[in-house]
């Protein structure tokens, strides 16, 4: 499961690739237009910053934008950086790999081989899709929804 700091992760990144290129936002607002708590993104913002997916600038003027651009940046890349492998079993894992405790076969194990196939489709799709993808699919469900609204 994605936890809290994956998804402001993603949060804050689409915050980011919609402003105009070259452009830097503050942490607080990022914070403020995507509910996130100031602190806990702070922190966010400066593991992005450390795995190059964010660059930072201090002084007037500065503030966060991304390091490339939203097309260039994986979702599965970025939820990897902050939140581990993508697989739900560690034993399913191909990168952080560890045997469970209670498993007598590891190879034979139905559990296991069923976690790496949920871990491929995870990866399937995250590796595929940018941040550019995400904020599309969200313009489009905005698209869709005020023209519901206009209907109504």
């Amino acid at each position: 499961m994605l936890t809290a700091k994956g998804k402001y992760s993603l949060k804050a990144l689409a915050h980011l690739a919609t402003l105009a290129p070259g452009a830097t936002a503050q942490a607080s607002d990022i914070a403020e237009a995507n509910n996130i708590p100031k602190k806990f993104l702070d922190a966010i913002l400066g593991e992005l910053r450390n795995a190059g997916i964010v660059y930072s600038r201090k002084g007037p003027g500065g503030g966060y934008r991304l390091a490339r651009a939203p097309h260039e940046i994986k979702i599965g890349h970025v939820i990897r950086t902050i939140d581990g492998p993508l697989a739900p079993l560690a034993c399913a894992s191909r990168t952080a790999y560890q045997a469970c405790d209670d498993c007598k076969d590891v190879k034979a194990c139905t559990v296991r081989r069923m976690m790496a196939q949920v871990r491929d489709s995870i990866s399937e799709v995250l590796d595929r899709a940018s941040i550019a993808d995400m904020v599309a699919l969200g313009e489009r469900s905005k698209g869709r929804s005020q023209l519901r609204n206009r209907r109504s």
